[in-house]
């Protein structure tokens, strides 16, 4: 019994910490509302798109007449702004961007408009970045692997620090399904995504990559000390306490991204 209240407080934990890093991540959508016609409208603003055309971008305000324009900018350029007016399809203010290459990121704002009043929807624009599509056959076992490795590092931890007898086989199941989704498929992912296997350390500074390379060597280094010296529990504590660090790092912080200043 006390085992399955152990396994159950890991998974609340490793739910709770994914939860946080999908909310804080710099691919979640600009939310927030404004008063416009009298009425609150709630927006969200992409920040990642995926399709085969430019991103698709929509502001539902439930009015007929409501009207709005769009500006944008690629990102890492010395582009001028763009402007174009939004096409109010059933009361939902509709643009789209232009196409960019996987990894290139568009800026932009939108206003609503009501006469000669403007309402600007973000403080900051907002900042857009193309991906490639990834098929289902890598992107569900990555998942799977990934979540799988947070999970038994949780579990290992809480084992260690209960004094508890399966550390060793907690420890290697958070090592190797590291391995598999982190250095593995991950990569695969990012081939098809962003257009290179590898954008960490030494080949760059993608924070993703950095972090899982670090967090993996941990484990190894943990899981191999406990093998000979099983007493030696701290090594886990501090591998765990590691990934959980790392995990409150927001997702693709630092990540792929074309520079057009340098790049037509």
């Amino acid at each position: 019994m006390r085992s399955f209240l152990l396994w159950v407080l890991a998974i609340v934990l490793s739910l709770g910490i994914m939860i946080y890093q999908r909310m804080t991540g710099p691919t979640s959508p600009v939310k927030g509302s404004v008063e416009y016609m009298g009425e609150e409208i709630s927006y969200k603003l992409l920040r990642t798109w995926g399709g085969v055309d430019g991103a698709k971008i929509s502001v539902e305000t439930g009015k007929q007449e409501a009207t709005g324009y769009i500006m944008y900018r690629r990102f890492s350029s010395y582009d001028e702004w763009t402007r174009i007016e939004m096409i109010n399809s059933g009361g939902t203010l509709e643009a789209s961007l232009p196409k960019l290459p996987a990894a290139g990121k568009m800026m932009y704002k939108i206003a609503l408009t009501n006469g000669s009043n403007e309402i600007v929807l973000s403080d900051e624009p907002v900042v857009l970045r193309y991906k490639g599509g990834v098929p289902i056959w890598v992107l569900i076992p990555h998942i799977f692997f990934m979540v799988l490795s947070i999970v038994f590092s949780m579990r290992a931890g809480i084992e260690a620090f209960a004094r508890r007898k399966r550390i060793l086989f907690q420890s290697f199941m958070a090592t190797i399904s590291l391995m598999i989704g982190g250095l593995i498929l991950g990569p695969i992912v990012q081939k098809y995504a962003f257009g290179a296997y590898w954008t960490g350390w030494p080949l760059g500074h993608d924070l993703t990559d950095n972090k899982t390379a670090v967090s993996l060597i941990m484990w190894i280094v943990a899981l191999i000390i406990i093998r000979k010296k099983p007493e030696k529990r701290g090594w886990v504590i501090a591998a765990s306490i590691l990934q959980v660090i790392i995990y409150l790092i927001p997702h693709s912080v630092l990540g792929s991204e074309i520079d057009f200043t340098q790049t037509p």
